[in-house]
């Protein structure tokens, strides 16, 4: 018996079922119907974007880099202010220059003072950046003599593993060494120890961590400006022991002499010609340096350039104030007859 065709049902066709274990059937993709009598609504239009303002030009403070056209700007550092000449032919300089090269205190304190309004120039009360004449006569308020007065000057038997300056590299600063526990007990000042004199004490020149010996830390602009400033002539005493090559004892009759004479003058370092220094045998195996700059290791370095390997430095003198008999690791005030 054959079986008639069946007619499809009425109404929207149904989705034929996928076959088990074969592909899927594309899904048919669905488009929104547009209703007849109505319009589609047109993208509104994207308003144009308005001109660039021309870039303005640079302000007279600032400067541009180079190239074409100006980009971000960089501010340039404040002018320093212009000098005046006398009609005596005097050329003036800055106010807290002045104070320096008089020996009346440090740059910072002579600003700190002028901010205070503790200086006067010709009567007058000064003002930060003033500039002067030799001539000038600059007064300095009592106020100011006397906080000075009370600002402190230690000396300190440095021992190896402290950093003279900040702490650097986990290595510890000189300056924690400055406590009650510390302090030389045969000090013949009559000064006593307050937490306020750590506030700004700061050493006065460089020695090595692994260098011992006599290191300076001061509150006293002065006294830091007459051992490390620019003009200073204040010379440092080292004892240096050295081996050169493989020879560690009679060192002296191996080394040559001329190569002594070079450490005395004629070396560089950083590209700079080193000033005279006075260089000696103290024992076989022991050198004495006088040196009057402090340069970073400084001899360590000039003694690498002649062949020497340095074993043990020290520092016993700075001018005329000697390490002495204070032991490593403590520290003493200097006192008021003492000077550099």
């Amino acid at each position: 018996m054959s079986s008639s065709s069946s007619r499809p049902p009425a109404g929207p066709a149904a989705a034929p079922a996928p076959d088990a274990g074969g592909p899927s059937a594309p899904r048919p993709m669905l488009r929104r119907p547009v209703i007849a009598g109505k319009a589609a609504k047109a993208a509104p239009a994207r308003p144009a974007p308005p001109p660039r303002p021309s870039r303005a030009p640079a302000p007279s403070g600032y400067r541009t880099a180079s190239g074409t056209g100006f980009v971000a700007p960089v501010r340039q550092a404040p002018a320093p202010a212009a000098r005046t000449v006398a009609p005596n032919g005097l050329v003036s300089s800055r106010l807290n220059k002045r104070m320096a090269e008089l020996g009346m205190c440090s740059r910072r304190e002579a600003d700190e003072w002028v901010a205070l309004g503790w200086v006067k120039v010709n009567g007058q009360v000064a003002e930060m950046g003033q500039q002067v004449l030799p001539t000038d006569r600059i007064e300095v308020d009592k106020v100011a003599q006397s906080f000075q007065e009370q600002r402190v000057t230690i000396l300190l038997h440095k021992p190896m593993g402290y950093v003279s300056g900040q702490a650097e590299d986990g290595h510890t600063p000189a300056v924690a060494l400055i406590n009650p526990r510390t302090h030389w007990r045969d000090d013949p000042s009559r000064n006593r120890f307050s937490p306020p004199q750590l506030r700004g004490l700061a050493p006065c020149g460089r020695l090595d961590i692994d260098s011992v010996g006599l290191l300076v830390l001061t509150q006293d602009g002065r006294v830091a400006r007459h051992l490390i400033g620019e003009d200073s002539t204040v010379d440092k005493e080292y004892l240096v022991r050295v081996q050169y090559g493989d020879i560690a004892t009679d060192v002296q009759s191996a080394f040559p002499r001329e190569q002594l004479a070079l450490l005395c003058h004629g070396l560089s370092l950083d590209g700079q010609a080193l000033k005279p220094a006075k260089v000696e045998w103290q024992n076989p195996e022991q050198l004495r340096f006088v040196l009057n700059e402090g340069k970073k290791r400084q001899i360590r370095r000039m003694c690498e350039q002649v062949g020497l390997k340095v074993v043990g430095l020290k520092r016993i003198r700075i001018g005329r104030v000697t390490l002495g008999n204070l032991p490593v690791g403590q520290w003493r005030y200097l006192s008021p007859h003492e000077q550099f």
